[in-house]
């Protein structure tokens, strides 16, 4: 019967690709767009992902996540160190600042500052150069993609400032020189960092230099990272440091979070990805529905055929179950394949794209469900069968 109920299926072609068609443009939207809003949640803290050594970040108490950050006065930094079981503490200083290029071309990015004198707090990855030539006169290292991109010159340009046609992109490299606020820069390195949410370009350099990037301001430090002495659980040691010094301490798992929730409840990012996946989930059981129901409409003489031969109705319902699902699978495989195509194809883009292990789960779900309420109208109709029907002329 399995073999009969497979060969309806594939029979009629065009009716057959149809309920592929609605199966796997759900699962592809599902999945395409999960993995979408989950890269661009991931880019929301992939500054403090990158910046893996500290077990916990002390802020002003009214930060609220980490790309909106009250500056504290430095004295913070010694109440920090005077908690127990603190094994280091250094300050660092991030900020959005004014850069200009050497063609004149003004940009926004990001400054970060590290500790003279323990450089923590550094890219994850170094391409060319090395962390310690930060200590060069006005040394600052680059993220490589904003070097090849938006920090990039052009060969030529016209009479209105924009590149010429036909000119070559100029990446910028390591001893090229640019302003922050009206300073020089000198470019000692180039790393890798983890795309940020707002994709502006990173500049690593000095605690001292970024201040003298910065407009004079009585209070200048962003942060304090901090490392919890060997055996010390850094959830109770930040607790501690929040009641001791009246600051902000959060892990570095609580501040991502922090983040991420930040974005969810003050944007517009979980409505709009939230309504392509529900669009998707309707489309395809919209398709795959019709499409099936047809199908069954189509076959009833056949499953007359057998129920007045001896078939039970449980058998009959096993045999559509069956193509729902072997439908199913073919479509979950084809969209989540196709998703995964374009997120290979989109690697290294400004596209944010990232697939984990829960997405395919939830897109397998979603396609069940489909299935499930495609099949459901057929059944009732197979159900309500009559065997007399296949002696009709």
């Amino acid at each position: 019967m399995n073999r009969i109920a497979i060969k309806m299926l594939v029979g009629d072609v065009a009716k057959y690709f149809g309920i592929l068609l609605g199966i796997t443009f759900a699962a592809l939207l599902i999945t395409q767009q999960s993995s979408i809003f989950v890269g661009l949640m991931s880019r929301t803290y992939a500054f403090v992902a990158d910046t893996s050594l500290p077990d916990i970040w002390v802020t002003d108490p009214e930060v609220k996540y980490i790309d909106e950050l009250e500056p504290m006065q430095s004295t913070a930094l010694d109440r920090v160190r005077g908690v127990p079981d603190v094994q280091w503490a250094v300050p660092m200083y991030k900020a959005v600042l004014r850069g200009r290029l050497q063609n004149g071309t003004f940009r926004s990015v990001i400054v970060v500052g590290l500790d003279d004198a323990t450089l923590i707090g550094g890219p994850p990855k170094m391409v060319e150069g090395d962390l310690g030539d930060l200590r060069r006169a006005d040394g600052v290292i680059l993220d490589v993609v904003s070097a090849r991109t938006r920090l990039a010159r052009y060969s030529a340009y016209d009479a209105q400032g924009n590149p010429a046609k036909d000119a070559e992109r100029i990446p910028m490299a390591v001893g090229d020189t640019l302003q922050i606020n009206d300073r020089r820069a000198v470019v000692v390195g180039l790393c890798e960092v983890t795309r940020t949410f707002q994709s502006q370009p990173v500049i690593y350099t000095t605690y001292t230099r970024a201040l003298s990037f910065a407009p004079p301001e009585r209070k200048q430090m962003s942060l304090i990272l901090a490392k919890a002495a060997d055996g010390v659980d850094p959830t109770a040691l930040s607790d501690r440091i929040t009641a001791t010094t009246s600051l902000r301490a959060r892990t570095a798992e609580q501040m991502q979070w922090d983040t991420i929730l930040y974005y969810l409840k003050n944007t517009g990012i979980p409505i709009n990805f939230g309504i392509a996946v529900l669009l998707g989930f309707l489309v395809g059981v919209a398709i795959a529905g019709q499409t099936f129901y047809n199908f069954t409409l189509d076959n009833l003489r056949y499953f007359g055929a057998l129920k007045a031969m001896g078939g039970s109705t449980w058998l009959l319902l096993r045999m559509v179950l069956l193509q729902a699902l072997l439908a199913g699978a073919i479509g979950y495989g084809l969209g989540v394949g196709l998703a995964a195509l374009f997120g290979i194809q989109a690697g290294g883009t400004e596209l944010a794209f990232r697939m984990t292990w829960h997405i395919p789960a939830i897109s397998a779900a979603a396609v069940a469900l489909i299935c499930a309420l495609s099949s459901l109208v057929s059944m009732i109709k197979v159900i309500r069968l009559e065997p007399a029907v296949v002696f009709r002329g």
